[in-house]
């Protein structure tokens, strides 16, 4: 029965999870004499992700499955990103390690899919675990420039962007319509990260990277543009 599984929420993987988010702090911890609270802190980023995971989970499929369990991994080690940012000199000190991070972060992106789609465990709930965390490591990734001073607030606009396109779906419903797939919008989210993530690196100016996630901004406000434009269309159509 449907209702009765989605009950079953996935408890045992999630606490996995934070199992994982807490041995990482603690390696990190050792590793780059990181403060004894970033396991507090990792572990607490962690929970807001659970819980959102628990509270989506829809049962759809009988287990959480690898693929999802690979999305989960990822989203422990941007929980790592995000309770390291409550010291900025450890990013100052260690930015490439911790970009390093970023960047397994980034490649897990690419074979959770793959995990799907060769164990048949493909489902709306893995897809949409996957885009909003793509959407929160984004947020995460410009935030962290902006608590470093390498590029101004208005960097949080890249990050801001999906999270408006789904507040203004709630005063003009045609924009919840769904979208074909497009490699477009996937190379866009893609490149959105990289850029991030090359901005951070050390050797990499305030100047630089105030250009670099410039041009970010403006290729992923075309892509939105062209995806609000088909949505209009589709909706005129429709009429």
């Amino acid at each position: 029965m449907p209702n009765s599984i989605a009950v079953q929420r996935p408890i045992a993987d999630l606490v996995a999870g934070l199992a994982m988010v807490l041995v990482l702090a603690q390696l990190t911890q050792h590793m780059l004499a990181a403060s004894a609270w970033l396991a507090l802190t990792s572990g607490l980023s962690y929970l807001v992700i659970a819980v959102v995971v628990a509270a989506a989970w829809t049962g759809e499929l009988r287990g959480f499955g690898w693929a999802n369990r690979v999305t989960l991994l990822r989203g422990a080690l941007i929980a790592l990103i995000a309770g390291s940012l409550w010291w900025p000199s450890l990013w100052q000190q260690h930015a490439m390690l911790l970009v390093g991070v970023a960047g397994t972060a980034l490649l897990l992106d690419g074979i959770d899919g793959w995990v799907a789609r060769h164990t048949g465990s493909t489902s709306a709930f893995g897809a949409r675990f996957d885009l909003e965390l793509d959407a929160g490591f984004i947020l995460l990734l410009c935030l962290t420039l902006v608590i470093l001073d390498k590029v101004g607030a208005w960097v949080l606009l890249i990050g801001a962007m999906r999270y408006v396109f789904v507040l203004g779906g709630h005063a003009w419903p045609w924009l919840q319509a769904p979208l074909p797939e497009s490699l477009r919008r996937k190379a866009v989210c893609v490149i959105q990260v990289v850029t991030l993530m090359v901005a951070l690196l050390p050797g990499v100016s305030s100047a630089q990277a105030t250009l670099l996630t410039a041009a970010a901004l403006l290729l992923l406000s075309a892509s939105f543009a062209l995806d609000v434009r088909w949505l209009a269309g589709k909706s005129a159509s429709n009429c």
